[in-house]
């Protein structure tokens, strides 16, 4: 396993990480045997999350006694002090430690942002924390292309994660900033939300970019560890066969697949499209039902809100047929 350093955090992660969403999936005796095979496998960085149901409570119990062996990360949607500080005790406690190695802002907007860091914001329980030694670095998620670049001018911003793959390359410029002021960049989505049915592919392509610090495919299964080895351990250059495999893809994928760009908004009626789509895309692809259905529910306007006007298909810029979406949206979560 290729050994990396996380930015300016210092820290020397696998170059491949582990996704904790599709924990979700299985049970403690099964993140037990995932976590056994990471250590095999020589790979030591962990994400999770407070809004993954049980995955940090599964992965705790699974590393007790071999704490030391792992780079612990995960975050909260919190935005005012209080509740950060008491997400973060919630997260020493389900991972039955005294300290976590990156604690992350969860993908906030831009008005949220300015919560997080203004007076008796997220950010002053996360800079108490990292003083009291409970955290030891910062980061930030995000699904838009706004948050990223704000994020990069951002002094205490240690990494960010964002989604990039063979049919999301959006961020890429904003990548390379990355590694040119040294913050960690953490790719999260690498096989699109379960879209793209190539893993090996999808891996390839990332880890043939540089200014990708670390890739962390969600994994439930150990074969899944595995194969992602294999891919992430290729490091030949990407045949010509690849490329064309990977345009296929993106020709594929671009008449039905959402890159959260969100040109698309502002919405007539106020449905957050993207938002709806990624639900969508744990409801029907990841095969976390109950987890999508209580995600979209905290949506205040649900797809089926969507008046047919098509003003946000004119704004596209990949022509997506976005009432279509909306509608097969809105019935598989029934509003």
């Amino acid at each position: 396993m290729e050994y990396v350093t996380l930015g300016k955090t210092g820290l020397k992660i696998s170059r491949m990480g582990f996704g904790g969403i599709p924990i979700q999936r299985i049970d403690a005796a099964g993140t037990k045997k995932l976590m056994e095979s990471l250590v095999e496998k020589g790979i030591n960085f962990i994400d999770s999350a407070r809004g993954y149901t049980v995955s940090e409570s599964y992965i705790g119990e699974s590393i007790e006694g071999m704490r030391d062996k792992f780079i612990l990360a995960t975050k909260s949607m919190s935005r005012t002090k209080e509740a950060m500080a008491k997400d973060i005790e919630i997260s020493l406690g389900n991972f039955r430690t005294d300290y976590i190695d990156l604690y992350q802002i969860h993908n906030p907007s831009m008005e949220q942002l300015d919560q997080v860091v203004g007076a008796d914001g997220a950010l002053e329980a996360l800079m108490e924390a990292k003083a009291a030694g409970k955290i030891g670095h910062l980061g930030l998620t995000a699904h838009s292309l706004d948050v990223f670049k704000r994020a990069l001018e951002m002094d205490w911003v240690e990494t960010i994660m964002f989604p990039y793959n063979i049919v999301e390359r959006q961020g890429e410029d904003l990548i390379h900033q990355c590694r040119e002021k040294n913050i960690g960049f953490i790719d999260m989505k690498p096989l699109a939300g379960g879209a793209i049915e190539d893993g090996h592919l999808a891996l390839r392509f990332i880890c043939a970019n540089p200014d990708v610090t670390v890739v962390i495919p969600g994994m439930y299964d150990v074969s899944e560890i595995e194969k992602n080895i294999e891919a992430v351990e290729e490091k030949t250059p990407l045949t010509a066969e690849e490329l064309e495999g990977m345009e296929a893809i993106r020709k594929q994928l671009g008449t039905n697949f959402c890159r959260r760009c969100n040109y698309c908004q502002p919405c007539t009626v106020g449905i957050n499209i993207s938002g709806c789509f990624l639900f969508h895309g744990y409801l029907d692809r990841y095969g976390l039902e109950d987890w999508a259905r209580d995600r979209y529910a905290t949506l205040e306007v649900k797809a089926s809100a969507c008046i047919d006007c098509g003003a946000c298909e004119t704004r596209c810029p990949y022509n997506l047929p976005i009432r279509e979406m909306l509608k097969k949206c809105a019935e598989g979560f029934g509003e």
